[in-house]
């Protein structure tokens, strides 16, 4: 086992495209990290440069105490899972697991040992006379996943390992790494662009944009108090609403007044203003689709808004709801409180109103896009 340190870590393609900036990060021993952020953000380059499958242009990255930028990846005690799998055609799933103990001419006992204990573990020991054509998506995946497993690396690195495979098997397989991880018990680095999996998959969760990282911390963390409007609106799904508002501090109490309504901020959120002595301002709203409910129109809270898509999925509806100024929002109803009134009325073309709580917001810096209270 072993744990990563990477110190003001660059990566520069040619002579100014800069893929990764000063990337600082302390990985523990055991720990399950998560890379995660859109396309182009430099969580796949990062990962490679640990790896030692591209060149790092500036900065450290050591291995259980050891300064690596200079070895081989044979030489780095690590395991690699790849997106599209990597498997060797022509090889049965028994020889590609043991591809690389043949190549380091470990006993052949040794090697049935190794192969047909990962097996068990992956659920694929009736697959280890067949060829990779004759298995599914997922079961190749699993197949990747004990090649690796077999090597006993200090480090476990997966780069999107998921993505192509359908929804389903995507969940399936999600559920499958984390009861992997609790028997192998290794340092996992994984890479995403599934805020989905990351929430689900990591201890904690590096978010990255244009080769920064913008905020490090557990999977709690993130989701209730973003460092900035990036990571709220990233972390979700669906996205935070954000609208610019007016923050009001009037008798000691503080409000807000989206699109002409007026709402108290309460609990904690009330005390954290108060502390940080904010006063009144122009300010970035947060509010999740999930915090939205139902109101009326006599409620000083609610916003008046027309429904333009219903999607339902099962246990809620997902509303897109334009405001009357022309903005767009989500909301979140649970299926399970409304009645059959209620049902025909959150369909498309009708008006509805809807309000928030004053301790589910979020405030951010209309400038800076920065959280308010952090």
């Amino acid at each position: 086992m072993a744990s990563v340190k990477l110190t003001n870590v660059k990566k520069i393609y040619g002579k100014d495209t800069v893929a990764v900036q000063d990337f600082n990060l302390d990985i523990a021993d055991k720990e399950f990290i998560v890379f995660v952020g859109p396309s182009g953000c430099g969580k796949s380059t990062t990962l490679r440069m640990i790896a030692g499958l591209e060149d790092i242009s500036a900065g450290t990255v050591e291995i259980d105490g050891v300064v690596v930028n200079d070895l081989q990846p044979r030489d780095r005690d690590i395991a690699m899972v790849f997106q599209n799998y990597a498997l060797y055609p022509h090889l049965t799933v028994f020889e590609n697991m043991a591809f690389s103990l043949r190549l380091k001419n470990v006993p052949n006992d040794i090697v049935y040992e190794k192969v047909t204990q990962a097996a068990e573990i992956l659920g694929i020991t009736d697959y280890l006379t067949r060829k990779p054509r004759a298995l599914s998506g997922g079961q190749r995946q699993r197949v990747a996943i004990g090649r690796a497993m077999v090597r006993d690396s200090k480090v476990f690195l997966m780069d999107e390992p998921l993505s192509n495979l359908d929804a389903k098997l995507r969940n399936q397989m999600r559920a499958e790494i984390i009861l992997l991880r609790q028997k192998i018990d290794t340092t996992f680095i994984y890479v995403t662009h599934d805020q989905t999996e990351a929430m689900t998959l990591g201890d904690r969760i590096v978010i990255m944009k244009d080769g920064f990282i913008q905020q490090v911390g557990t999977p709690t963390e993130v989701f209730d108090m973003p460092l900035n409007l990036f990571v709220a609106e990233f972390i979700g799904a669906p996205k935070m609403n954000t609208f610019k508002t007016n923050l009001v501090c009037e008798g000691g109490k503080y409000y807000v007044t989206p699109y002409g309504s007026k709402i108290e901020v309460t609990g904690k959120k009330a005390e954290m203003l108060k502390s940080k002595g904010i006063t009144s301002g122009e300010i970035i709203l947060g509010v999740r689709p999930e915090h939205f409910v139902l109101s009326n129109a006599s409620n000083p809270g609610a916003i008046p808004c027309k429904i333009v898509v219903n999607e339902m999925m099962g246990s809620e509806l997902h509303l897109h709801v334009l405001e009357e100024n022309g903005d767009r929002l989500i909301v979140r109803i649970p299926t399970v409180s409304l009645d059959d009134d209620q049902r025909n009325m959150l369909t498309y073309g009708h008006t509805i109103y809807v309000t928030f709580e004053g301790k589910v917001m979020h405030f951010f810096d209309k400038d800076t896009e920065q959280n308010l209270l952090i």
